[in-house]
């Protein structure tokens, strides 16, 4: 699945990370990211990000990240908030069994 519109979720405050999904016009992720922290934990903040887009079976789209120590648990809200946001759906938090549904 591509991304067709772009999304934003997040801020560029201490402890959290901004995620700018858009379209890519060549097939595949990519991604750019900016952190502080980038020398130490810029691989696993990748790994992170392309596991919750294969997880939306998102395959070809532009992600920038700007970072500022956000956890794990942070990055991904964030990036499954700007893909449902890019794919204009919404998150169904009764849905225990699915990743998300459309509402």
């Amino acid at each position: 699945m591509k991304i067709e519109k772009e999304a934003v979720c997040g801020n560029i405050e201490s402890g959290d990370i901004q995620v700018t999904l858009s379209p890519n016009e060549k097939e595949g992720i990519v991604i750019e990211l900016t952190s502080v922290v980038k020398p130490i934990f810029g691989d696993a903040i990748e790994e992170t990000v392309r596991e919750v887009l294969a997880d939306f079976e998102i395959d070809t789209a532009k992600v920038v990240l700007q970072d500022k120590g956000a956890l794990d648990c942070v990055i991904r809200a964030r990036v499954q908030a700007a893909v449902l946001r890019s794919l204009g759906q919404k998150y169904d938090w009764s849905k225990e069994d699915a990743l998300w549904q459309a509402v």
